[in-house]
């Protein structure tokens, strides 16, 4: 589904609100790409790693910046990592709006779920806040 995604995000046709996320590598240094779901929260936005600790996730650990595509529109952006109880509310958020594509990796927690639910699998799903450059 990932190529799927990511080549009509690229078309400029994003999968409700799909971006594609270019992250210079650690190693080779080379831009690796992945279509992410940024997600609007009280005026920020956040990349959420549904899928854990992913080459993305660590790459933009070192990088501290990236790219968000669609379509012809590209947007560098800059990467902190939030950490503890601020995860809750932006998972919460999250799976309320993307569920649908990501709630198998959520372990049965849903939006529905406790904050202690929430807390409980908030390490194994990284959360980044994203500002422009």
């Amino acid at each position: 589904m990932n190529p799927l995604v990511a080549g009509l995000t690229r078309l400029g046709l994003p999968l409700a609100g799909s971006a594609v996320l270019g992250v210079r590598g650690r190693t080779s240094g080379e831009v690796r790409t992945t279509p992410v779901n940024p997600l609007r929260l009280d005026g920020r936005r956040y990349l959420v790693a549904a899928r854990g600790h992913t080459q993305w996730v660590r790459n933009l650990r070192v990088a501290g910046e990236a790219e968000l595509r669609v379509g012809r529109r590209t947007e560098t952006v800059r990467a902190t990592e939030l950490t503890g109880a601020d995860k809750v509310p932006v998972l919460r958020a999250y799976l309320r709006a993307w569920a649908w594509e990501v709630g198998a990796f959520f372990d049965g927690v849903d939006a529905d779920s406790s904050d202690d639910e929430l807390a409980a699998i908030a390490d194994r799903h990284p959360i980044f806040v994203i500002t422009p450059t």
